[in-house]
């Protein structure tokens, strides 16, 4: 199955120094800026284009219960995870299952943009966050 990277998620502390940054001195081209209140995401999104990679400023809007929050806490700021797009989802699972892969299931969602995503178990990446996602057709 392929996997094409599709964005880097990057915990940020202060949205707008960030942005600053990304679009002033990488050359960044600002995208869009959500918020996102679900349980277990709690965090302001920020999604710019760095020289064709896309990239997802992350900031905690909850201090209590945003990963991102615990994730700052635990290891500073700087990349939180790496997205990798498959063709479909549902079938990445069975896949990663079939290897012995375990996914967080609490992490299963769609976003705002119509992109379906899961992060894998750090504990089977090498410690690494990596989030699988698939953009399916709109009815």
């Amino acid at each position: 199955m392929q996997k094409v990277l599709d964005h880097i998620g990057i915990a940020v502390r202060n949205v707008e120094e960030s942005v600053n940054f990304y679009t002033g001195v990488l050359g960044g081209r600002f995208i869009d800026r959500y918020t996102s209140e679900a349980e277990g995401v709690e965090s302001e999104v920020v999604v710019l284009h760095v020289n064709g990679v896309q990239m997802e400023l992350l900031a905690p809007t909850n201090n209590t219960t945003s990963p991102i929050a615990r994730f700052i806490k635990q290891k500073g700021k700087g990349v939180h995870h790496i997205a990798y797009r498959v063709h479909d989802l549902d079938e990445a699972l069975v896949d990663l299952q079939n290897r012995g892969i375990r996914v967080l299931e609490h992490t299963l969602r769609t976003n705002k943009h119509g992109r379906r995503l899961i992060y894998l178990n750090p504990a089977d990446t090498e410690g690494t966050i990596i989030e699988y996602c698939d953009y399916p057709a709109p009815n």
